[in-house]
């Protein structure tokens, strides 16, 4: 499936799904980049691999940029497996996966590039509702020599200079522009609901005052938070440059880190 998502012209070598062993042994790795989102439903005009699709294209746009500066990184192909809550996963085909499936899948890339020789991973997520520290954490006591940097690719950046709508969470103005940017072909717009969100039934929670997760079927009714009616691909063609000029700092010190 991923194998036809980029761009032909780009660097086939930074990017796993349509790399050869043959490419790889030309090249030597100061790093690995792992896309991970999740398979959910994104409003009514997006697909469910949303996530995947930003995530993975974010991460190879950073990749040839890097390049160019004399950081070699490998794209992993992305890891479709998210967190979901109530209200999201009773959805058709939605799924939902434990946190014990993640850790383990996380564990098993480490672990293969670890006995690899490698020692630099980012995690770059595309899903909110994905949480990986704690298994950071713990992978750091298993390979106290392995660098992990987790990377929110959609929160280093803030909205409000490049987008209208306030909130947007989930299938917005914000991914919707990005999709427009790389996937046109996958965006019906004329689909779209307005991603209007109600109330949690507990206020506190909606003031941040504290956390558990929020029961989709309440707060969304096409479950997208956030209107992406006055979505552009110039906007997301504007936003996605910014986010990969911020990823590209953190790839080039980390190829420089110990």
């Amino acid at each position: 499936m991923f194998m036809c998502i980029t761009d032909m012209s780009k660097n086939s070598f930074l990017r796993g799904p349509r790399t050869n062993y043959g490419e790889v042994l030309e090249h030597t790795y100061d790093l690995a980049i792992l896309p991970w989102g999740a398979f959910e439903p994104h409003n009514y005009h997006l697909p469910y691999l949303t996530d995947c699709y930003l995530s993975y294209e974010v991460a190879c746009d950073c990749a040839d940029y890097v390049y160019n500066k004399g950081v070699t990184c490998m794209v992993l192909p992305p890891i479709w497996l998210g967190s979901q809550n109530l209200g999201q996963w009773n959805k058709p085909f939605c799924v939902h996966t434990r946190s014990e499936t993640q850790k383990a899948i996380l564990t098993d890339v480490v672990s293969s590039l670890h006995g690899q020789g490698f020692r630099k991973l980012v995690v770059l997520n595309g899903h909110g509702g994905n949480t990986f520290k704690p298994y950071v954490r713990d992978l750091g006591m298993m390979f106290p020599d392995f660098h992990i940097v987790v990377v929110d690719w959609w929160s280093i950046v803030p909205r409000k200079n490049y987008f209208d709508e306030d909130p947007d969470e989930h299938a917005g103005e914000q991914e919707t522009s990005a999709m427009l940017h790389y996937h046109p072909e996958l965006v019906v717009m004329n689909r779209a609901g307005n991603g209007t969100v109600s109330p949690s039934q507990i206020g506190a929670i909606d003031q941040k005052i504290g956390w558990m997760p929020r029961n989709w079927d309440e707060v969304s009714e096409d479950t997208g938070i956030g209107n992406p009616k006055k979505s552009t691909a110039e906007k997301g063609e504007r936003y996605v440059e910014a986010v990969i000029k911020k990823i590209s700092e953190l790839l080039i010190e980390l190829k420089e880190a110990p």
